[in-house]
């Protein structure tokens, strides 16, 4: 086998790999009705002149399921990070108790719990569409090999396992959506 279908085999694969990837880091920003420290990734703060993620600014930790504790490091951020979790409009209003801010999280209704699924599913969606554009991609440089003198049916190999590629990683998408879609709708 040439070495370049080998390279488009290991790239198409890493391409889609990074996109399941990504699709479950978006799925775990969703929250699912019990606290996690997650609910707070993207949350940043101006810590002296620099956009800093409140995680690297605060000690987080989720006692029981209902709450969320950020103790910062520096008690003179405690108000930055105050603002910046009610400006991320996360559903939820933190409680400044001096030293520390206490989040509750309120349960989720089921209208809410509807709401996030469909969000998950537009999540994975977008990580579907990326997979397509990946194999398309991917395609189009088995189509430019083709032109470069590779036998045609070593390409027309590599494009049934670009195929296959993307057969598996859709239905990983599905599993995994489905997982976060019953842990939404878990009480």
């Amino acid at each position: 086998m040439h070495e370049e279908i080998e390279f488009t085999i290991e790239e198409t694969s890493e391409g889609m790999s990074l996109t399941l990837l990504h699709l479950e880091k978006e799925l775990q920003k969703i929250r699912a009705g019990k606290a996690s420290s997650q609910m707070l990734d993207g949350v940043k703060i101006d810590y002296y002149g620099v956009m800093t993620p409140i995680d690297q600014t605060a000690n987080i930790s989720t006692p029981d399921g209902r709450q969320i504790i950020v103790q910062p490091w520096d008690k003179s951020v405690l108000g930055l990070i105050d603002k910046a979790i009610q400006a991320a409009n996360l559903g939820f209003n933190p409680k400044n108790e001096g030293e520390i801010l206490r989040i509750l999280v309120p349960p989720l209704t089921e209208e809410r719990r509807r709401d996030l699924v469909k969000k998950a599913r537009n999540e994975a969606e977008n990580a579907k569409i990326s997979i397509r554009t990946i194999r398309r991609n991917s395609n189009d440089t088995a189509k430019k090999l083709k032109k470069d003198g590779i036998p045609e049916d070593e390409v027309d190999k590599l494009e049934v396992d670009i195929q296959k590629l993307t057969d598996d990683f859709i239905v990983k998408i599905d599993k995994v959506l489905e997982l976060k879609e019953k842990d939404i709708m878990t009480i």
